[in-house]
């Protein structure tokens, strides 16, 4: 039988750190996996890892009527449209709600899109649109925009304008059906006249582009 080692009474242990071994600042206190649980969970519990296929299953779930309503709050707030009685001799261009989700760089889920679009296939040229207008860059302009910027050490930075497509007005006269399952009570025969364009329109590209021109140049 081995002798038993005998005890070594250590002195008391100071709660006390000096400022200069703390990583990180000494007001947020200690991280211990439960707060990290609890981080996690404010961040990513309150989004849907599910996307639905249509707008009625969209409504079953609480996350996803938040992102249809801060869809149509960027509508009011950017004053895309204005309700009016349907005209007589106006196409009335249809729309549909489109859901899905936005993954950060670990394949996560962290936010919930519900975007609501305009069925363009149902313009017609010469009546709704006079051209159309893709707006891509060419390899070449983005090449040569690298090139540049390395020879001269310009750092390049990647901006995200947030319905930048609701911020482009438009010329023509259009007019769309209210969203589904979001119609005025009060008036649920009229619809909207549209002063900005709209995801789906074929203006849609150009009026990008020319927002975009601007916004660059301010």
């Amino acid at each position: 039988m081995a002798p038993r080692r005998p005890l070594v009474r250590h002195g008391r242990i100071s709660k006390d750190h000096p400022i200069d071994a703390v990583i990180e600042s000494p007001s947020r206190g200690v991280r211990t996996r439960s707060r990290n649980l609890a981080s996690f969970c404010e961040n990513y519990s309150f989004v849907s890892s599910v996307e639905p296929t249509c707008v009625e299953e969209a409504l079953e779930d609480s996350d996803w009527i938040a992102a249809i309503q801060e869809e149509l709050n960027n509508f009011t707030r950017n004053e895309v449209w204005v309700l009016e009685e349907p005209p007589q001799d106006k196409n009335i261009i249809g729309t549909k709600w489109v859901f899905y989700n936005k993954q950060d760089e670990n394949g996560l889920v962290v936010r919930n899109k519900a975007r609501l679009l305009a069925k363009g296939f149902a313009q017609h040229e010469g009546l709704d649109f006079g051209e159309t207008f893709a707006s891509v860059a060419r390899l070449e302009a983005i090449r040569i925009l690298l090139a540049y910027s390395l020879h001269h050490k310009i750092k390049l930075y990647q901006i995200d304008v947030k319905s930048i497509f609701l911020n482009g007005y438009i010329n023509e006269l259009v007019y769309v059906d209210q969203p589904p399952r979001f119609e005025d009570s009060r008036k649920p025969n009229h619809v909207y006249r549209l002063h900005k364009a709209l995801y789906g329109l074929k203006q849609a590209p150009r009026a990008w582009y020319e927002r975009l021109r601007d916004f660059l140049i301010m």
